[in-house]
């Protein structure tokens, strides 16, 4: 049965991992979005706003981004009731993307409030240790991966020359930058 429930197990630990990943992408892209439009005064009024709030409250303010998304998943749902499979999806993705990017933003402001909480303390604590564990559940798939990356590219010749090409690409951006 163990065995069995392995591949299962390691399914669990990449999507895990990929959904860490792009919350850890995606908060300072949100970030810098913010940073760019006019709302970074509305930023800093929100983040004083926070640093104000009880916990419980700011623990209350996640429910925002998930109200929000809700009807543009009703619409996706409603697009893939009516056979409209790939807007459906890139609707889906969308606000995957959106949802998750904003959540990571939010949570970076109110974390510390957050951790005041003994249970969100817990569960965040719970979190890191399944991150952990899907690392190590992961780690000799990737490192076949990289090893096999490394083996093709040292074949077709790629490693110098990718690098000279990407140094230059680098160089030539920082001029015009």
């Amino acid at each position: 049965m163990r065995r069995l429930l392995k591949p299962l197990w390691f399914l669990l630990a990449v999507l895990f991992l990929v959904e860490a990943w792009l919350w850890d992408r995606l908060a300072p892209v949100v970030a810098g979005i913010v940073g760019l439009l006019p709302w970074a005064e509305w930023s800093k009024k929100l983040a004083a706003l926070i640093k104000r709030l009880p916990p419980l409250a700011v623990a209350a303010l996640f429910i925002v981004p998930a109200s929000l998304l809700l009807p543009v998943k009703l619409l996706a749902l409603w697009l893939l009731a009516n056979e409209h499979w790939f807007m459906a999806v890139g609707l889906l993705v969308v606000a995957k993307m959106l949802g998750l990017g904003v959540t990571a933003y939010l949570f970076e402001l109110c974390r510390e409030k957050l951790l005041e909480l003994p249970w969100f303390a817990w569960l965040y604590r719970r979190l890191l240790e399944i991150r952990a564990w899907a690392h190590r559940q992961t780690e000799p798939a990737r490192r076949a991966v990289r090893s096999a990356i490394a083996a093709v590219r040292l074949r077709l010749g790629l490693n110098g020359q990718l690098r000279r090409r990407i140094s230059l690409l680098r160089r030539r951006t920082r001029r015009f930058g």
